[in-house]
């Protein structure tokens, strides 16, 4: 019986963004907010973001096995991180990126743009809930919870079954995504941070089933940045929005 999986999947998260580096300044000053102008969905990469993501295509390029497929967060931040890659040649020049709505950032609601601080200040109650309830089950007023998040990427790894069957597949989201696809494919519990423009990856391993199992390989990779000598960049989850 032919698997169902990917050949390879790798999860990728995107470059440092200019929302990361006003979050570091806002954390280092003591500020309750985040000051980036618009919406998340268009925070931009910023110039070592770009540069990540180039010296990501560069690496892949120089491996064993490229992308058939990208997929990417609708996210600006991400599609950037994509196109990047793809021009350096970490995957085929004309290779379409197909963007997906669910591979989006996680929705921190009322909380978005705060820091830690921030939240405890303006938002006591919610600071408390998510101490109580812990991030996997809090759900800020019109945000998400890390179940919500996990629901609409089971369908996203139904959708890659069943449409990309032993190809190799990158996914180009944000670190929560990574996280919450790790806890999918691996039936974890918990798990760590995620580097800018770092690489999860899994590899089909027939052996387990009827139609096999994707296997982890790689976790949080910074080859390409160091081999570049890129700085590498990452951040904890913390309880507002991190511009993930």
């Amino acid at each position: 019986m032919a698997s169902r999986w990917p050949k390879i999947l790798w999860l990728v998260r995107h470059g440092q963004s200019a929302g990361n580096v006003a979050r570091d300044a806002a954390q280092a000053a003591g500020l309750h907010r985040i000051e980036v102008a618009g919406r998340d969905v268009d925070v931009p990469l910023s110039p070592l973001g770009e540069e990540q993501a180039r010296a990501l295509g560069r690496w892949f390029a120089g491996g064993e096995a490229r992308p058939t497929v990208v997929l990417s967060s609708p996210y600006l931040r991400a599609q950037q991180t994509a196109q990047l890659f793809r021009a350096s040649g970490g995957c085929d020049a004309d290779l379409a990126i197909c963007i997906d709505e669910r591979l989006r950032e996680k929705e921190f609601g009322i909380l978005d743009g705060l820091t830690t601080s921030g939240v405890a200040s303006v938002y006591p109650e919610q600071a408390e809930f998510r101490r109580i309830l812990g991030k996997f089950y809090h759900r800020p007023p019109g945000g998400e919870s890390w179940a919500d998040v996990i629901l609409r990427l089971r369908s996203v790894l139904d959708t890659v079954s069943l449409h990309h069957a032993g190809e190799h597949v990158v996914i180009v989201a944000h670190q929560v995504v990574v996280l919450c696809l790790r806890y999918i494919l691996e039936q974890m519990d918990e798990a760590g941070d995620v580097a800018n423009c770092s690489v999860t990856e899994y590899r089909l391993d027939a052996s387990h089933g009827a139609s096999g199992k994707l296997m982890l390989t790689r976790y949080n990779e910074v080859a390409p940045m160091d081999d570049a000598h890129t700085p590498v960049t990452s951040a904890p989850e913390p309880i507002a929005a991190v511009r993930g």
